[in-house]
């Protein structure tokens, strides 16, 4: 777990964290129909590359089962949640595609997701990806040095489920810093123990904070063999993430071109 202590830590997180801040805004100018999620892998390699940095996703290793993940992003088409891998699929008007991405610079890492629509969508998926947003956005009030990890979740709770919407439990936001996950475990949904209500956010943490959304059942699966995980159901789903710091009393949104968004 890392705590950001000094200048020099912040200046590092900040300029790992910009660079993927800036790929998503040059990444939602190219989703469009026809495009393969393949060409934008390839285009997220060299923007990172480009910027001095590696990609954070590629080459890394999950479970005996798995082959290193492949990509530079995680391209995740409607129902798939996660872990899409790029490829030949070509975009088609109607669709939503969650791209998650971070990258290494000088020793610290990022971590951001975004869900774009492709053109005309439907009314449900409009709603999902917005709610999805709003969840992020009500989240990242809610982190406060001297607050809980329960404010975190709870925030989730209270936006999502008045939507009809689905929080995803097997899947939570992370501890980012020197390592791509560390702890703390951020969940989007309050857990059953006792213990989470008690567990505190301090001055210097850095976490990443992903709203993961599904328009039917919480529920996820993945097949064996494969990286990609969807919805139980095959309905859509959407992802929202941004790497925050706890300082100042308050919390700074790195993966953004702005100090924060929720000053738009």
């Amino acid at each position: 777990m890392i705590r950001l202590k000094t200048v020099a830590q912040m200046k590092k997180m900040r300029s790992s964290c910009l660079i993927i801040a800036r790929l998503h805004e040059e990444l939602a100018r190219r989703v469009k129909p026809g495009v393969t999620t393949e060409e934008l892998d390839e285009f997220a390699y060299s923007f990172i590359a480009d910027h001095g940095a590696r990609p954070a996703f590629k080459g890394v290793e999950s479970s005996p089962d798995l082959p290193p993940f492949p990509g530079t992003i995680c391209a995740s088409v409607n129902e798939e949640l996660v872990h899409g891998i790029p490829g030949s699929r070509r975009l088609e008007e109607g669709d939503i595609i969650s791209i998650d991405c971070g990258c290494l610079l000088d020793g610290y890492y990022s971590d951001a997701a975004r869900t774009f629509m492709v053109g005309e969508v439907s009314d449900e998926a409009r709603e999902l990806v917005e709610v999805t947003r709003h969840c992020l956005e009500k989240a990242i009030e809610a982190a406060r040095p001297g607050g809980k990890l329960f404010d975190i979740a709870r925030a989730v709770e209270q936006v999502a489920h008045p939507s009809g919407f689905s929080i995803v439990r097997e899947y939570v936001g992370h501890g980012i810093g020197r390592e791509l996950w560390e702890e703390p475990q951020v969940p989007n949904f309050v857990p059953k123990f006792p213990d989470f209500r008690n567990i505190a956010m301090k001055e210097g943490l850095v976490i990443a904070i992903e709203p993961m959304i599904n328009a039917g059942t919480y529920r996820t699966k993945r097949s064996r063999g494969s990286w990609t995980v969807t919805t139980a159901d095959g309905r859509l789903c959407a992802h929202w993430e941004n790497t925050i710091a706890l300082v100042n009393g308050s919390n700074e949104v790195l993966t953004e071109t702005t100090p924060s968004f929720l000053d738009e």
